[in-house]
Formats: C-alpha cells, structure tokens, sequence
C-alpha cells in the first residue's frame, strides 16, 4: 500500500535546503506549477497558461505504469464494466472494499465508487441519495424526502465510478499531461505530474474525480493531486477483477474485455440493452448500466 506521509509537514514537501533560512524550505517542481496554475491565469489568456504549465512539466511521456507487469499486454485488452442496477441491492460493500483496497479516505466526499438510491414516485418526482457514499447502506426512506406518505413507483440503487469515457474530458482539460489513456482505455492519473489545478475534477460531467485531502489515508501517499477509479488497474493487469466487483454479493457489477467476444461483458453488450449516463454529452463511457431506468441524462 501507499507509504503514510510524515509528520511535520505537507505530504510531498521537500526537506529544507541545506544552509538556508531555518524556516525556509526548496520548493518542488509540484509546488511551483501549482504556483503558477493559480497566478499566471491573472495575468495572462489560457492557451499561454496551458503551454507554461506543460513547458514546466517537461515533455509528456506515458507513465511507466503501462504496462505493469511485464508480461501483460495492454494492446490486447480492451476493458469495460456493466452495472446491474435491477441486482443492486444496496448493501454498500463494494464502496468499502474499494477504499480498503486503494486506501481511499473513509469520509464520504472523497470516493472513487458510490451508490445512489433512486426514488421514482407515482407522478414521475425523482428522489436521489446516498447516505455516506452508500457505504453502509440505506435507511427505509430518503431523509427528509417529499415522497413520504406518496406511492412510490420505483426503487433502485445505481453504483456509480468514473465512466471511462473514450472521449473524455479530463484527459483533454489537464494542462500537464497528468490525466491520461493506457493502451487498453483505462484513463488514469500519474499523481507524480499532477500539479492539483482541479481543472479535471470540474469537467468531469460525472462527479467521479476529487483532490485528495491530507490524511493518513491517501492512494499513493501525496495530497492535493486527483484521483478517482482506475477500474483497480492493478488488480485487472495481474488478471483479477476490480475490488468492487470481487465482493459484490448480488453480482451487480460485472468487468470483463471488449476484446473478448466471448466474455461476460461483451456478451451483454451484443445481446442485451444497456444505458450510459448522459449519453447526450458523446463522451462514450465505457460503463453500462443494465435494468436502469427513469432519466439518464440527469
């Protein structure tokens, strides 16, 4: 798991330099294209801002993180997801198995998974929570809901995660090359580029990335910098099905190769109708929703 960074200081920070001031401390390439995301958009127009910031980071190679090992092929996979939201019980354990294995802050406004609970009533009135990221479940009825008391239509809980959009709009606002695609179309962050603008936290339409907060419980150890769900590339890459997806009791989450034309996922795909969210966005995501129905543009 990722080291727990030390106390004293900002995680990431770097040492003071040797001989200066005593309160004084070098600044890290991180820290100072984070200074220059905040000022420079004052003083000048955002193409200059995106060509400074990307002349700062230096040239933008892909991440030895693809492939991991040395024996996986990412060319040779193509992966996606499909949610069965008439299976979904609810429960809320892929939601914690997701942070136990990614080391993922327990609060609920830092997730890389949730689940929502859809509420549709007699009139068509749609009531959306989710009690703590879904990841203890739900009580009978939404808090303070106006569907108390009216009959109620429908009833069901929607997982959600990072879409993996093949037009995505994070990899296409991040001015640094930080956000980008593996060879098998899983969109992933280098947190080592990531200089924390947040710039792809506010374009993604699906509310699946945040910057992490400083804590004891951080992905790789390093605040500040973006993350979201990598369909747990380490897992997939060694042949392993995402967290969520392992410990799913009512097999509601489904993960296999478009590649494949044979597997589960692709299956489904060819022979059952399925939904994305907010398909009139053309972002083109790569989860599916089966059973899913009322408003998804929402």
């Amino acid at each position: 798991s990722a080291p727990t960074p030390t106390s004293g200081g900002a995680p990431g920070a770097e040492p003071p330099a040797a001989g200066g001031h005593p309160g004084g401390r070098r600044i890290s390439r991180r820290q100072l294209l984070q200074l220059a995301a905040v000022a420079l958009p004052g003083l000048v127009g955002s193409k200059l801002v995106y060509d400074r910031l990307a002349a700062l980071a230096g040239p933008a190679t892909q991440p030895p993180i693809d492939p991991i090992v040395a024996r996986y092929d990412p060319t040779a996979h193509r992966w996606g997801f499909v949610v069965d939201a008439a299976s979904c019980i609810g429960c809320g354990l892929c939601v914690v198995a997701c942070k136990e294995e990614n080391q993922v802050p327990l609060d609920a406004e830092h997730t890389r998974t949730w689940v929502e609970r859809h509420v549709v009533a007699a009139d068509g009135t749609v009531t959306v929570d989710s009690p703590d990221a879904g990841s203890h479940g739900f009580p009978p009825a939404p808090s303070g809901s106006p569907l108390l008391g009216q009959p109620v239509r429908l009833t069901q809980f929607v997982p959600r995660l990072c879409m993996q959009c093949e037009e995505s709009p994070c990899t296409t606002v991040c001015p640094v090359g930080a956000t980008y695609r593996t060879a098998d179309g899983v969109v992933l962050v280098d947190q080592e580029r990531c200089i924390g603008c947040g710039y792809c936290v506010v374009a993604c339409p699906y509310g699946a990335r945040y910057l992490v907060p400083a804590g004891s419980r951080t992905p790789t150890g390093v605040a500040g910098v973006a993350d979201k769900c990598t369909f747990c590339y380490h897992r997939i890459t060694h042949g392993r099905d995402p967290a969520c997806v392992e410990i799913c009791p009512a097999g509601a989450r489904l993960f296999g190769d478009l590649a494949d034309p044979t597997s589960r996922v692709s299956t489904i795909l060819r022979e059952q109708p399925t939904r994305v969210l907010r398909p009139a966005l053309g972002t083109r995501p790569r989860v599916h929703y089966l059973g899913l129905e009322g408003q998804v543009d929402a």
